[in-house]
């Protein structure tokens, strides 16, 4: 689906605000409140819009502990991988999962209480799953740039 200008406007607007209502999306961008709730749709149809999420302080729900986690596995075969990334989504703690290229296999992101919850969960979730072969963590000091927005 090819996007138009005020399409772009529309999303940059979406991502910084999901809660912008059409009536001041119409008035900011000179449309109708009609023809802004059709482009939405219309959006949304064509999966450019995937979902509207509420984003949560990891401090505020005492999860503001976050690594990323290496994985390299034992085997590349099918059936390894198919199963390592199975097992690897149903894992409340990892917020993200890539399969990469390089050294490693996986890099998950991951948010827990502190160290010894990641220590946990290391031991009793993580290095339980079949396959891993080896597993390097770095721990994040602090974000300098964390965003969900997608520059258009």
């Amino acid at each position: 689906m090819a996007l138009d200008n005020i399409d772009k406007k529309i999303l940059q607007k979406l991502q910084s605000d999901s809660k912008i209502t059409n009536k001041k999306l119409s008035t900011e961008l000179n449309l109708s409140v009609t023809a802004i709730f059709e482009r939405i749709k219309r959006l949304e149809r064509n999966n450019v819009i995937s979902g509207y999420v509420a984003l949560v302080k990891p401090e505020q729900v005492e999860k503001s502990f976050m690594v990323f986690c290496q994985i390299k596995l034992v085997q590349h075969s099918k059936t390894y991988v198919i199963k390592f990334e199975d097992e690897v989504a149903k894992l409340q703690e990892v917020l993200e999962c890539y399969h990469v290229s390089g050294e490693y296999d996986y890099i998950l992101k991951i948010l827990v209480k502190d160290m010894e919850a990641y220590r946990e969960f290391l031991l009793n979730k993580l290095t339980n799953l079949e396959h891993i072969g080896s597993t390097q963590s770095t721990f994040i000091i602090s974000p300098v740039k964390s965003t969900t927005a997608i520059a258009l």
